[in-house]
């Protein structure tokens, strides 16, 4: 079993970003600004928005970061959306989710324009990913495609198995692994919580992809010998034993799983560093597009 060590992977594609962006500020040009707005105070939201910032800060990216209450409303939200649409000095910026319950978050999306949608939700990139045309990829997803790049995964031919038919995971992951590109190329079922004999499903998967959301919900007995094991899950558990009072685990039980696959990503340190990594190299993108 080898380690697709996401962390290290994120650092390099950060690092040759960083070289990008001083050759761009040395020509004259103004470095990629990346805005995230985040509202309320959700541990896991802050945590994650904060290492968006740190990961700026590496590459020599300008960023900003509007927080607002957990008890904004959806006008004032839409407001500071569309104040961002208007500020020529941002590339791109995301709205960080969940958001409470009282704001509908399609319609946050619908409202962020295409141009400037870094995390690649709204509509009509989402179109021009399916189509195959050049847009911005949804991050956790191209995060995984350059891992697997990276790391030389075949994946053409392959049987690839994605659980969860989420629109910012699941179902975007099945489109990019079933294109004419490498990666992909691959044959790909699309599995969720409904799919009957799953656990006979997942046994046939050359390439594994999980993000149903549950803790540790595939185990030993439902992975191929040899498949590549991709966990986008994360969670929080309470653990007394460690200093902070918790652990981070996947949605694959890690123990179980690794001594049987060829590959296998890490929770933390996995598929978490390489969404950040995406989204930067989706800002870089929407710069050089507005320089």
């Amino acid at each position: 079993m080898d380690l697709l060590d996401g962390k290290k992977t994120s650092l390099d594609i950060q690092k040759e970003l960083s070289e990008k962006v001083k050759s761009i500020v040395k020509n004259g040009l103004k470095p990629p600004h990346l805005a995230a707005v985040l509202v309320g105070d959700d541990g896991a939201s802050r945590t994650y928005v904060n290492a968006k910032v740190k990961a700026c800060e590496r590459v020599g990216f300008k960023s900003t970061l509007h927080h607002l209450s957990s008890d904004v409303s959806e006008s004032e939200l839409l407001k500071i959306v569309n104040q961002l649409n208007a500020d020529d000095s941002v590339d791109g910026f995301i709205v960080q989710l969940p958001l409470p319950n009282h704001i509908d978050d399609h319609k946050i999306t619908l409202a962020i324009s295409p141009n400037k949608d870094v995390d690649g939700f709204h509509p009509e990139n989402v179109g021009k990913m399916t189509l195959g045309l050049p847009t911005f990829l949804p991050a956790t997803p191209n995060g995984v495609m350059e891992l697997l790049k990276r790391y030389n995964i075949p994946t053409e031919g392959k049987n690839t198995v994605v659980i969860g038919r989420s629109s910012i995971v699941g179902t975007p992951m099945s489109i990019l692994m079933s294109r004419k590109t490498n990666p992909g190329n691959s044959t790909v079922t699309l599995a969720h919580s409904r799919t009957q004999n799953l656990e006979e499903i997942c046994m046939k998967a050359d390439i594994l992809i999980v993000a149903i959301g549950i803790p540790e919900f595939v185990t030993s007995n439902m992975v191929k010998p040899n498949a590549v094991v991709i966990d986008v899950g994360i969670h929080r558990i309470e653990d007394a034993s460690r200093k902070n009072g918790f652990r981070l685990i996947g949605d694959v039980n890690f123990s179980e799983v690794s001594s049987k696959c060829s590959y296998i990503t890490p929770v933390p340190g996995g598929v978490g560093p390489m969404t950040i990594a995406s989204l930067l190299m989706n800002t870089y993108i929407a710069s050089s597009e507005r320089n």
